[in-house]
């Protein structure tokens, strides 16, 4: 594995100079899921929490966190974002919503931090929507799934 590259030779924590890197077309697609229980997973499924519409709201938020994330997360660079797709399938056997975000750029780093804070905010949405009923939903299995575009290529996670 290669030497972190948020330290400088000295330790301290530095943004990575990307202004030499060539623009190229990013996409990283992202996922995590929460369970929930069987009576939760149903008002979710057929939109019938009290608050309304969990995850119109969540896809919403998901989007919108795509495009905070250089806010939160202390040495990303922000990027112009190109595209954001949420999309939510629901496993009524494991009462769980898993969710993927898939976010583009055209530009000089990648995008796999959007993607899982996207991923995250959605989940985290589902979870404020529906804590009402249930404060012991988990989130879990957050991962990038796949990364392209870039010096390194195309990368796609196993199994």
């Amino acid at each position: 594995m290669s030497q972190l590259t948020h330290f400088d030779s000295a330790g301290q924590a530095h943004m990575v100079d990307v202004g030499a890197k060539a623009h190229s077309h990013r996409v990283a697609l992202a996922t995590g899921t929460i369970t929930m229980l069987p009576a939760t997973f149903a008002l979710v499924r057929d939109g019938n929490a009290r608050k309304g519409d969990v995850l119109g709201i969540a896809r919403v938020a998901a989007i919108m966190a795509t495009k905070r994330t250089s806010d939160l997360i202390p040495l990303c660079h922000p990027l112009a974002l190109t595209k954001v797709a949420v999309d939510f399938a629901l496993d009524e056997a494991a009462s769980a919503v898993r969710c993927t975000v898939r976010a583009e750029t055209r530009g000089q780093t990648g995008v796999e931090m959007e993607a899982l804070t996207g991923v995250q905010v959605a989940l985290l949405t589902i979870y404020d929507m529906c804590k009402a009923v249930d404060r012991g939903m988990t989130i879990t299995d957050v991962r990038v799934l796949e990364k392209h575009g870039g010096k390194s290529g195309d990368w796609v996670a196993a199994g």
